[in-house]
């Protein structure tokens, strides 16, 4: 499942937003609410941070990370929905 920036900035505020970018971009900046967590360290321990009840929205730079992360996760049976484009397009709709 992936959702479009427009999309995404209706329910923004209201949601699970991981950013799986490394720690240094996200301190640099990142989507307001989200929460930074390495992609590998997701896809090795997901039960450490993600409750399979719940939806998540996933960025990265671009989009192409988060993609291959989501597909990952959704295999595992998890809820996660990848955000189009990732940072660098919700900075240019924000």
């Amino acid at each position: 499942m992936n959702i479009s920036i427009d999309e995404f900035l209706k329910i923004c505020n209201n949601v699970n937003i991981i950013d799986i970018r490394s720690k240094q971009k996200y301190n640099d900046n990142h989507i307001p609410n989200s929460i930074n967590i390495d992609k590998n360290e997701i896809i090795l321990n997901p039960n450490k941070y993600l409750n399979r009840n719940e939806v998540y929205y996933i960025y990265c730079q671009k989009g192409t990370s988060s993609t291959r992360i989501c597909q990952i996760l959704r295999n595992k049976g998890y809820k996660v929905c990848n955000i189009l484009g990732g940072y660098e397009e919700w900075i240019l709709r924000k």
